[in-house]
């Protein structure tokens, strides 16, 4: 799923093609892998990728959450879509598919933040167990 948000830089305020910054949420799952290895590989994602923000995994899925700097949402969305497979062999990460993807601009992250009802912000930061 991916979300523009509902203010008005989600539908273009003139910024051309100034980069934003979004939330992203992907989720991924498969078959299962041995905790410590899935943990190994998401900290190897993190180290890779700096601005991961936070990963939560179980033995068959995880979710990660990280700032992207991109000119819109489908610069955004594309990027993540490819972050997991452009890193499987570098991290060693499992052979797990995209099953998720929420993509949402800063606005409105911290919009949910202030209203009580988006995703939490990513404290501690890390890589972390459900």
């Amino acid at each position: 799923m991916c979300s523009a948000g509902g203010g008005p830089s989600a539908r273009g305020s003139g910024r051309g093609d100034q980069p934003r910054l979004w939330h992203v949420t992907l989720s991924v799952s498969g078959g299962e892998a041995p905790l410590k290895e899935v943990r190994r590989a998401l900290e190897q994602l993190a180290h890779d990728h700096p601005f991961l923000l936070t990963s939560r995994y179980a033995n068959d899925h995880a979710e990660i959450r990280y700032w992207e700097e991109a000119r819109d949402l489908h610069d955004a969305a594309a990027v993540a879509l490819r972050l997991w497979g452009e890193h499987r062999q570098t991290a060693k990460l499992p052979p797990w598919e995209i099953v998720g993807l929420e993509v949402i601009d800063r606005e409105t992250y911290h919009q949910r933040i202030a209203e009580g009802y988006g995703p939490l912000p990513a404290t501690p930061v890390g890589v972390h167990p459900f």
